[in-house]
């Protein structure tokens, strides 16, 4: 069909443009450049012209952007990528971040939850499961609870929900805890150094977040800015544990219970070094990068079985195809956001999520670029390539005339056909050979 239109050639062309996206958006619509004098404000030549109905798809198709690998691989990919520059730009400079970085004292440091009840695991040592089984990698059970009856389902959600207010409590104690280990008030601190981080969330396989962050500490103007002697990565890891220690929020009280969430006993922090690190392995920058950006894309349907989507009613659950412990989790997520006392957490709109409602990605402001300065850096160079042979004159300027309208989501099968045959995108950067604190 799409052959004997003749546009098959052109419909590729415009399909290869969506990098591999499979649920691109449809926009009806129009976008005209004009050139403009800048004194006169007269409006001179087009010097391009773009029309949607004149595209050989019918309309203008935009990549989704979705980041999780489950609804789009090919634009997960994309912000798997983006996020693994933007933590190699804060640990060996570039991408505007100077390169003395890579001088200043930086760990990789890992938060886990506490405990909700005991679950299945792979205890080190190659011992046996407290069930009395030694559980296979692949086992489904592991990360599920021993017993659900008794299984603090309220408390783990609630933890989700909170742990973002938990991570912002920790950053606060973190500065403090450095600047008394150098001898200076909070005041005086901010005039000699600054603590910049980058981290990711990452579900355990038992329904609970964990972070992953790099943490660095830079002088007093961040990265471009040398730190003080005094600033080492001891004393940096001395001050998180002392800091993941204090930090604690208040929760609600439920039926009459009140809850309290801190981080749990599992607390993982490395000097990143190029050096012989644990057992041989290496922490380099490009490993830590690589393990942060592969969580990038994950939720929490990848490690706890659960959905990727939010749900509108419960009665959804019946015809998906979850564990028993994430429909547990959800049920409950979805039982507590029905508390008139819990209403600002919106926990329905995050029963997918498990309660948690916080960015997967989160970076201090001196840590490096960004990650909308990363596509819009990728956004000017598909422009350019696309732009019109036409020549500004001198005293001139681009005026930018567009109207789009959504028109809907995705490809139809003549489409999804031709995008399928077409060639897959290049692979991608090597996966860190070193493991962090278990994950169950």
């Amino acid at each position: 069909m799409l052959a004997s239109l003749g546009t098959m050639p052109e419909l590729a062309q415009q399909l290869s443009g969506l990098g591999g996206c499979t649920h691109p958006v449809r926009l009806d619509g129009h976008r005209t450049e004009c050139a403009v004098n800048t004194t006169t404000g007269e409006i001179g030549n087009v010097l391009h012209h773009l029309d949607s109905a004149a595209l050989p798809a019918g309309q203008l198709l935009v990549r989704c952007n979705n980041r999780r690998a489950t609804r789009c691989a090919a634009c997960a990919e994309t912000y798997r990528r983006d996020t693994y520059h933007l933590i190699t730009a804060g640990l060996r400079g570039g991408k505007g971040t100077s390169e003395r970085v890579a001088t200043h004292p930086r760990v990789f440091a890992t938060f886990t939850a506490p405990g909700f009840g005991p679950v299945h695991n792979r205890p080190s040592g190659g011992r046996d499961c407290r069930c009395g089984v030694r559980h296979d990698e692949q086992d489904p059970a592991l990360g599920t609870p021993l017993d659900p009856n008794t299984y603090d389902y309220e408390a783990a959600v609630l933890w989700n929900a909170h742990a973002g207010a938990l991570w912002r409590r920790f950053s606060i104690y973190l500065r403090r805890e450095v600047a008394k280990r150098a001898g200076l008030t909070q005041r005086e601190f901010r005039h000699h150094a600054r603590v910049s981080f980058a981290k990711v969330a990452e579900y355990q396989k038992r329904g609970a977040v964990h972070f992953h962050a790099v943490i660095r500490l830079d002088g007093p103007e961040g990265g471009d800015t040398s730190p003080p002697d005094w600033a080492t990565a001891e004393l940096l890891t001395d001050a998180i544990r002392a800091a993941a220690t204090s930090a604690c929020v208040e929760g609600p009280e439920v039926d009459g219970r009140a809850h309290s969430f801190v981080f749990g006993r599992q607390l993982d922090v490395r000097p990143i070094r190029s050096a012989d690190f644990d057992d041989g392995q290496d922490l380099t920058e490009r490993a830590v990068a690589a393990y942060i950006a592969k969580y990038a894309t994950k939720g929490a349907e990848t490690a706890t079985g659960t959905l990727d989507r939010p749900i509108r009613f419960l009665a959804e659950l019946a015809q998906a195809r979850i564990t028993d412990h994430a429909q547990r989790m959800i049920r409950t997520t979805w039982a507590l956001g029905a508390r008139p006392e819990l209403a600002d957490l919106r926990l329905r709109a995050w029963a997918h999520m498990l309660g948690f409602r916080g960015h997967f990605s989160t970076k201090s402001r001196r840590y490096s670029t960004t990650l909308g300065a990363l596509r819009d850096a990728r956004a000017d160079w598909r422009r350019a390539q696309a732009a019109p042979t036409t020549a500004l004159q001198d005293g001139e300027t681009t005026l930018v005339l567009a109207h789009w309208v959504f028109a809907g989501t995705g490809l139809s099968h003549g489409e999804t056909w031709l995008a399928a045959s077409l060639e897959a995108a290049p692979g991608t950067e090597g996966e860190p050979t070193w493991t962090p604190v278990a994950t169950s």
